[in-house]
């Protein structure tokens, strides 16, 4: 409802619940814009409150710098940049390279500091990720980052992470969640209380799947082009890992149906609130194609109305005839399907 479209990230942080996803910045796979189109629809997010922007790969980095340092100084809230770094290879850890990375990061944002610095860690046998958080963690408290998360940290390593660190270094794991995959109900869900962090959930519409536009469709051919990257990952794990087109059809009759309930809110808001309304989950992260198209409107009435007992007990009722309890095994927990594909 209104009121609940924000969260603390950390004490002194308020932040949107909905976050705008720029990677499909990095890519024109998604189809492209002009950077000048891009910067308007920054513009029009910032406007209707939309002001934490997330998922800076090269590109969107840059593209942010500029947005940010073409606004008036006086403006209020300032955008919020949310970034990465990302370690695909085996590779020495010292603190300098450290602090050439949030550097580099900082510079291209046109940020005195990182906002958020989201750490992925490829693999888990070189242990040299925990050395790479502590001097993020000494970046974090000399003043070059002002918040520290993770990103497709798995529940033992992220318990791990913040045992080492202690509490309150992470404020933040971004991992994929949505109605289709639920892994994060295994065991991150705990860690968010026990630690005090936030989980930033990605996939919340499956790359676009979980919307009225999929609704009575016939199941896509993989590779006819009428996919983008993210709905080609995302039918793949409905097809094999969650169940088949008729389960994922019959799903999207009942979202249809609840946002019939309240008003004929789109099937993507009720998918959005459903996530929203897990009290370890801080923001969802929505995949944005600025310049191209706007769904700042449709993305607001999220916030007009709440799930009730009834709508969750029906959700949950569809879901007990899925794979989704078991897909934490066929899959793997948080983030494992780009360590097995060596992926990102």
């Amino acid at each position: 409802m209104e009121g609940d479209n924000q969260f603390m990230l950390s004490p002194a942080t308020p932040l949107p619940r909905i976050w705008v996803g720029l990677w499909q910045l990095s890519s024109n796979a998604w189809g492209s814009a002009p950077a000048q189109r891009v910067r308007d629809a920054m513009t029009t997010h910032m406007a209707r409150g939309f002001y934490a922007f997330a998922d800076h790969y090269g590109p969107a980095e840059d593209l942010f710098g500029t947005f940010v340092s073409n606004l008036p100084a006086d403006t209020n809230p300032r955008p919020f940049g949310a970034t990465k770094w990302c370690i695909f290879h085996p590779t020495e850890i010292t603190y300098e390279k450290v602090a050439a990375a949030v550097k580099e990061r900082s510079d291209r944002m046109h940020k005195d500091r990182v906002d958020l610095l989201q750490f992925f860690w490829q693999d888990y046998q070189d242990r040299s990720y925990i050395t790479a958080l502590q001097y993020l963690a000494q970046l974090r408290k000399a003043g070059k980052i002002r918040n520290l998360g993770l990103c497709n940290f798995d529940t033992r390593r992220t318990e791990e992470v913040c045992v080492e660190l202690g509490p309150g270094y992470i404020v933040s794991n971004q991992v994929a969640f949505s109605i289709i995959d639920v892994r994060p109900l295994h065991g991150m869900n705990d860690l968010c209380a026990r630690y005090g962090f936030k989980v930033l959930a990605y996939g919340t519409l499956c790359g676009g799947l979980l919307t009225d536009r999929w609704l009575g469709k016939p199941e896509p051919e993989m590779y006819s082009g009428q996919l983008n990257p993210s709905q080609r990952k995302y039918l793949d794990v409905i097809l094999k890992a969650w169940g088949d087109w008729a389960l994922f059809q019959r799903l999207l009759r009942l979202l249809r149906d609840i946002g019939d309930r309240h008003g004929g809110v789109s099937i993507a808001n009720v998918a959005i609130r459903w996530v929203l309304e897990h009290p370890f989950v801080g923001a969802v992260l929505i995949g944005a194609r600025l310049g191209l198209s706007d769904n700042t409107d449709d993305n607001a009435k999220v916030f007009t109305f709440s799930l009730t007992d009834g709508d969750k007990a029906d959700i949950e009722a569809v879901l007990k005839l899925s794979k989704s309890s078991t897909m934490i095994m066929t899959i793997g927990d948080c983030g494992a399907e780009y360590r097995q594909k060596g992926e990102y």
